[in-house]
């Protein structure tokens, strides 16, 4: 070009004002250079590396495990690393890069969107079916506790069953789902998993003041 790109000085060299032109070009065409190779690495593979997923027992049993299923179809070179807790969202990137989580009040460090509502229900076994009122028969109940004990479910219960009639209490959705079916008594739980798991009933309509969300969550 003719130009000097940069000044010799005692403290080494520096980029002279067409220099600095020069690199903003250069890294521009770097961008774009590193863009394109991707693309084109990426049309015949596909993507490739591993995908950490957090979220809670209930959500993968039943909901996310078919939808990670198909994703895995169309991703062949993703690896699939899911972590199961009830536990504050955490979401280090070193520990997990998704979560899908119920929760009306998404942390504000993250980032992501609403994808539904989860509707919240009285469930009992299908031998408890002739029951029509739960509440009104003297029937044992199935309730959280521990990380669950601040589900609206848990209170809602807890308000209407005496003491002595919660014959089971779980920090998980999962295992509070099993119990209603082996049971052990009437129970609240998303309908979402409560429709599909086998050996349940709806044993009540729907609670709207239960109503929880479902995110997908993100850095």
């Amino acid at each position: 070009l003719g130009v000097a790109l940069f000044d010799h000085r005692k403290a080494g060299y520096l980029l002279t004002a067409e220099g600095v032109e020069l690199r903003a070009l250069a890294e521009r065409v770097e961008l774009d250079i590193v863009s394109v190779t991707r693309r084109v690495s990426r049309a015949g593979q596909g993507p490739l590396g591993k995908l950490r997923i957090t979220t809670s027992d209930s959500l993968l049993l039943y909901f996310l495990t078919p939808i990670i299923a198909d994703f895995k179809a169309l991703n062949e070179g993703i690896t699939i690393e899911v972590l199961v807790g009830n536990q504050t969202l955490s979401l280090a990137r070193d520990e997990s890069d998704i979560a899908v989580r119920a929760t009306k009040k998404p942390t504000d460090t993250l980032v992501g969107r609403k994808l539904a509502n989860i509707a919240w229900a009285a469930y009992g076994s299908v031998k408890q079916a002739a029951i029509t009122d739960p509440f009104a028969e003297g029937q044992a109940w199935v309730s959280y506790s521990g990380g669950l004990c601040g589900l609206k479910a848990t209170s809602y219960v807890e308000c209407r069953v005496p003491s002595e009639h919660i014959a089971y209490r779980t920090d998980s959705v999962a295992a509070a789902s099993a119990a209603i079916a082996a049971g052990l008594g009437f129970g609240f739980l998303p309908c979402m998993l409560g429709d599909i798991t086998p050996g349940l009933v709806r044993a009540g309509p729907v609670v709207q003041e239960l109503q929880d969300e479902l995110w997908l969550l993100t850095h």
